[in-house]
């Protein structure tokens, strides 16, 4: 029997294309600069984004920390969305070792409000931590993985700019977003100073994400990069596989959106609680009710019938869509759900 992971988007494997071009790759010692793959794969994350220069980094959390580390300064204030990855999952990182105060907004719908971003745009006070940093994100996992319109995520950062900010960019799936409305990613990436994004989630890669921004910005971020253990040597081996990411990858997103769709409409007509969204992208999120049987259980269950998924919450819980899980996949995942909520 198949397993369907549907934990995340970060459980896909490489393709073989990425494997031969990871044995067949040529390297060097990036410490030095001299690996000629990561250098091809940053100027091309640089040229795609509309940003000056791009940095490899081991993940997306290493990515964001590095930009907020970059553009903020021991006791400086970081806008963050209530929901956010940054301020959620990152283990506290932009605290624990850059001093950076997190000054929280709601993000509803996945954007804070231009409104709420100049709240926190205080006059000069000994009193206050100073903004320095608006921290978007684009799709927004907790927000049910929707995209961010363009027009949407223009007005904040705009507000952020009439407010004397920077602007980062937790772009981790922002190809999905650009898939979504149409558009190209410098719509979103090409307006702010820095942005992060994923390689290893639906992009397929096995290793590693890109932080772009503007060619001092990447200069002063490559050196909180080796702070933070992240010096690599012959990297390009990953980078490889972080190339055929970017040229074919890329281009697949919509598959995974429609299965998504798909997984969504079989779950309603069995009267699950999908949670609905303005844009969808490929995760669906379902609310069990407060009546609803307890999700870990219902998940630990579903795994049994080779169906996997996390609870974020006792009486919610997450699909994601990716390389590797097919419309076949998901009509059966959305059959062993139903069974089980039948059963429970």
């Amino acid at each position: 029997m198949k397993v369907i992971d549907l934990r995340s988007d970060t459980v896909t494997k490489p393709t073989d294309e990425m494997r031969a071009a990871m044995a067949a790759a040529d390297v060097g010692d990036d410490v030095y600069g001299e690996d000629p793959t990561i250098n091809e794969l940053e100027k091309e994350s640089a040229l795609m984004t509309g940003q000056e220069a791009a940095l490899f980094v081991t993940s997306g959390t290493q990515g964001n920390v590095a930009a907020l580390l970059t553009h903020c300064s021991r006791g400086d204030g970081a806008i963050l969305g209530s929901d956010s990855h940054i301020y959620i999952y990152e283990g506290g990182g932009l605290s624990a070792l850059g001093g950076i105060l997190p000054l929280v907004a709601d993000d509803p719908g996945g954007i804070i409000p231009p409104q709420k971003v100049l709240s926190w745009c205080r006059p000069s006070n000994v009193h206050f931590a100073p903004a320095r940093l608006l921290c978007v994100e684009n799709t927004h996992n907790r927000a049910g993985g929707t995209a961010v319109s363009p027009k949407d995520f223009k007005a904040t950062v705009e507000a952020a700019r009439s407010g004397g900010l920077s602007v980062h960019l937790d772009g981790a799936r922002v190809f999905n977003a650009s898939t979504a409305w149409g558009v190209d990613v410098k719509e979103f990436t090409g307006i702010v100073d820095s942005v992060q994004f994923c390689l290893s989630k639906g992009l397929g890669a096995p290793v590693g994400s890109m932080l772009c921004g503007g060619a001092e910005f990447i200069s002063r971020a490559r050196h909180w990069r080796k702070r933070l253990g992240g010096g690599l040597r012959q990297a390009g081996i990953l980078a490889a596989a972080g190339l055929i990411a970017l040229r074919k990858m890329t281009k697949r997103l919509a598959e995974d959106h429609e299965n998504a769709a798909r997984l969504s409409s079989a779950l309603l007509a069995g009267g699950v609680g999908v949670e609905t969204v303005d844009k969808p992208t490929n995760m669906v999120y379902v609310s069990l009710g407060a009546d609803g049987p307890d999700a870990n259980e219902l998940s630990r269950r579903c795994a049994a019938g080779g169906v996997l998924f996390g609870a974020v919450s006792e009486r919610r819980f997450r699909l994601v869509t990716h390389f590797g899980v097919a419309a076949v996949d998901v009509d059966r995942a959305a059959e062993t759900i139903m069974e089980e909520l039948k059963a429970s």
